[in-house]
């Protein structure tokens, strides 16, 4: 790998830390796209060693605020959608699987502008549990059905809930790809190399996201989404 990609993967592990620590996620939506491009051997398993390291650190800063009833529901129901991502990466090009997760993406921004909220219940969380593990383990991004259930909550709230959510899930994905011999131990080893990057982006965001407002915290949500859902699309059609 040349030095120029590996520059630009630092620098959007770097922007992806920092808008995880100030919004609850954005490593794997921003560093997946970039990675997709330059080095796409190494997706969804690079992306998803950065998702690994950051919600573990997210967690850790804000764990008292967890809401662990939501786990125990959207959690057990990533494991069926784990083991169907990893099927759908044997069977469906990257492109066919970009194109149809953009699609959903933006239609669940779209409703979400247009007011329209879906309630937290045990149904939906399983829901959104099912589909973050397809989705997660297929293109390793896996925020957005979890994280515009909760753009309503107290960001805390939110971003201590879906750092367990990943971390956990993340777990779930890497062994699942790794039985099916889909992980290159070059991804451990450049996510290694930039962690103290990723360290550096957490930092900055834990100390100015109490600046942000309960408003722009579920407007920064959206755009997070709606950005890496256009940024698939134009990538899978190119």
């Amino acid at each position: 790998m040349s030095p120029g990609v590996v520059l630009a993967i630092a620098l959007a592990v770097l922007v992806g830390a920092f808008v995880q620590a100030v919004v609850g996620l954005g490593v794997g939506l921003i560093t997946a796209p970039v990675i997709a491009v330059l080095a796409p051997e190494l997706v969804p398993s690079l992306p998803l060693w950065f998702g690994l390291f950051v919600a573990g650190v997210s967690f850790f800063g804000e764990r008292e605020h967890v809401d662990w009833p939501a786990i125990g529901w959207s959690l057990p129901a990533r494991v069926p959608g784990t083991a169907l991502g990893v099927w759908l990466v044997v069977v469906f090009t990257p492109e066919q699987l970009g194109v149809a997760l953009g699609l959903t993406v933006l239609l669940a921004v779209l409703l979400s502008v247009r007011s329209v909220s879906v309630p937290i219940t045990r149904a939906t969380l399983v829901g959104a549990g099912f589909t973050s593990g397809v989705t997660g383990t297929a293109t390793s991004i896996g925020g957005p059905p979890i994280a515009l259930l909760f753009q309503h909550r107290r960001p805390s709230e939110a971003r201590s809930t879906l750092a367990v959510f990943f971390f956990l899930g993340v777990v779930l994905s890497l062994s699942a790809l790794g039985l099916s011999g889909e992980i290159p131990v070059e991804s451990l080893l450049i996510a290694l190399l930039l962690a103290p990057l990723m360290a550096v982006g957490i930092r900055v965001g834990i100390q100015v996201r109490d600046d942000v407002p309960r408003a722009r915290f579920r407007q920064l949500v959206l755009v997070v989404c709606a950005f890496a859902a256009v940024v698939l699309l134009v990538k899978s059609v190119a």
